[in-house]
C-alpha cells in the first residue's frame, strides 16, 4: 500500500492512503541501519510503502520503503550535534514568519534559512507577522526589510494572523501545495493556521511577558488537509537553523544576489571577502547588496552560525 506521512511521534507515523484513509505505521528496525544521519528517518511528508500486519484485534502497518524525496527541510539535531532532523519533506512552498519584536526574528535567522531553502530547492515567501501590534518605527523597519528581500526576489506579505489581515492573499499561495509555515515559537504560526482553517483550533499560546520569548503549543510535525484543497505541515518552533552539508564555497550560491555576481568577480572560486576585483564586494560599496545581507554570509562562511546564540529564541 502506498500513503503520506502525517504525522510522527518518534515510533508511530500516521499515514494517509492513496484512498484517503489513516493507518498507525511502524517502521521496519533496518531503517536505523542504513546509513541515514538523521534521528528521524522517516518525516512527514515523506511517500512511504507499506504492508499491514495484524496483532490480536489490532492492525496496523509497517513501513518499509520510502520514495525519493522531491525535497526537505533540514536542520541539525538540537540534542544530537553530529546528527541532524528532518522537519519535512516533499514541501511545495515555506513561509517564514518573522516578527519584529515578542519575539524578535534576527536576520542572521533569515538569511540562513533562506540559504537553506535555496540549497534544498524550496521555494520560501516571507510573512511579517503582527503589522496591527507595531508602531511607526516598528512598521518602517518592518517596510524595509521587506523591501531589501523584495530586491532580492523573495515574496514578501505583512499580516496580523490575529486580526485576519491580508490572510486572504497567504490563502491564494497555498491553493493546490503542501506548505509549512515555519519560524520561532510565538511568531503566530498556529494562530494564522487557525485564521485559515478554524475548524482545526490548533493550540496558541501567550508571548512570555518576562523573556519576550514564546511557549511551545507544537511538539512535533503535523500535516492537515485544509478545506480550500491545501494542505499544511504544522511545525514546532525553531530554536536554530544551523548549515547542513554546505561547503564554504558554495554558501555564496545560495544567497541569490551574490551568485548573479559571481561571474563579474576575477576568481571563479571568489568567496567574496579578502579577493581583489570581486563583484559582490564593489556591489556592497554601491550599496547594490546589502549590508546586513553580507555580515549574514560572512558568519555562515565563518562557521559563526554555530556558536551564535539566540536568546530570545523559545
Amino acid at each position: 500500500m502506498k500513503g503520506t506521512v502525517y504525522k510522527s511521534t518518534g515510533s508511530w507515523y500516521t499515514v494517509k492512503t492513496t484512498e484517503g484513509h489513516f493507518i498507525e505505521c511502524r517502521i521496519k528496525g533496518k531503517f536505523r541501519i542504513k546509513g541515514i544521519k538523521s534521528t528521524n528517518p522517516i518525516a512527514v511528508g515523506d511517500k512511504v510503502n507499506f504492508e499491514l500486519e495484524e496483532t490480536g484485534d489490532i492492525t496496523y502497518g509497517v513501513i518499509h520503503t520510502i520514495e525519493d524525496r522531491k525535497n526537505y527541510i533540514i536542520r541539525k539535531s538540537v540534542k544530537l550535534s553530529k546528527q541532524t532532523h528532518i522537519i519535512a519533506a516533499n514541501i511545495d512552498l515555506v513561509f517564514l514568519m518573522i516578527t519584529i519584536n515578542n519575539p524578535k526574528t534576527y536576520t542572521i535567522f533569515i538569511d540562513r534559512f533562506l540559504a537553506t531553502s535555496e540549497a534544498y530547492d524550496i521555494t520560501t515567501v516571507l510573512l511579517f507577522n503582527k503589522i496591527d501590534s507595531y508602531n511607526d518605527e516598528e512598521l518602517m523597519e518592518v517596510k524595509f526589510l521587506a523591501a531589501m528581500y523584495r530586491k532580492i526576489g523573495y515574496t514578501c506579505i505583512g499580516i496580523s494572523a490575529k486580526e485576519g489581515t491580508y490572510v486572504n492573499k497567504v490563502k491564494e499561495l497555498m491553493v493546490g501545495k503542501t506548505s509549512i509555515f515555519a519560524g520561532h515559537s510565538g511568531v503566530g504560526k498556529s494562530t494564522l493556521i487557525n485564521a485559515l482553517e478554524p475548524n482545526l483550533a490548533l493550540k496558541t499560546a501567550e508571548i512570555s511577558e518576562q523573556h519576550l520569548q514564546g511557549q511551545h503549543t507544537t511538539t512535533f510535525a503535523e500535516m492537515y488537509d485544509l478545506s480550500f484543497d491545501a494542505q499544511i505541515i504544522d511545525t514546532p518552533g525553531i530554536k536554530g537553523f544551523g548549515l547542513v552539508d554546505m561547503e564554504k564555497d558554495e554558501i555564496g550560491d545560495y544567497f541569490p544576489e551574490f551568485f548573479k555576481l559571481k561571474q563579474d568577480c576575477k576568481f571563479n572560486n571568489c568567496l567574496h571577502i579578502d579577493e581583489p576585483q570581486c563583484a559582490v564586494k564593489e556591489a556592497l560599496e554601491n550599496d547594490s547588496v546589502s549590508w546586513s545581507r553580507y555580515k549574514s554570509y560572512l558568519q555562515m562562511v565563518t562557521g559563526e552560525e554555530d556558536t551564535y546564540r539566540f536568546d530570545v529564541f523559545e
